[in-house]
């Protein structure tokens, strides 16, 4: 978005086309309806906050409510931990793998989209 665009959605913006006659229109919003205004980051920032506590007490249930012993064994290993803790290190350890997974495919993408970029000539090459 650039200053005039968003000049252009403020009540007194001062937003005007750089070039005179050149058919380049502005993008006007309408002004919001008489008490719809528009959520912002804050107020989005305090939704997720929210969620995160009762998905935190959520878990602390969970904990409280699963602390049975069982025994573990992985690889050879054997010790005994209480469930709950149990499910929780196995469901982290699937995010993990998740997000292994996820970063390796950005990363891939990236290179690809940088490999393309390079041999069209894009920004960044050299004349």
């Amino acid at each position: 978005m650039s200053f005039h665009e968003d000049a252009a959605g403020v009540p007194g913006g001062t937003a005007r086309p750089d070039r005179v006659g050149s058919g380049h229109q502005e993008r006007v919003t309408p002004p919001p309806a008489p008490g719809h205004a528009r959520p912002t980051r804050t107020a989005a920032l305090w939704v997720a906050v929210a969620v995160g506590l009762v998905v935190l007490v959520m878990l602390i249930v969970f904990f409280v409510q699963n602390q049975d012993m069982i025994t573990v064994r992985f690889f050879g290993l054997e010790g005994t931990l209480a469930l709950g803790t149990t499910l929780f290190i196995a469901a982290v350890g699937g995010g993990v793998l998740v997000a292994l997974a996820g970063g390796a495919r950005i990363l891939q993408l990236r290179m690809g989209n940088h490999r393309r970029k390079k041999a069209v000539g894009g920004p960044g090459t050299a004349p």
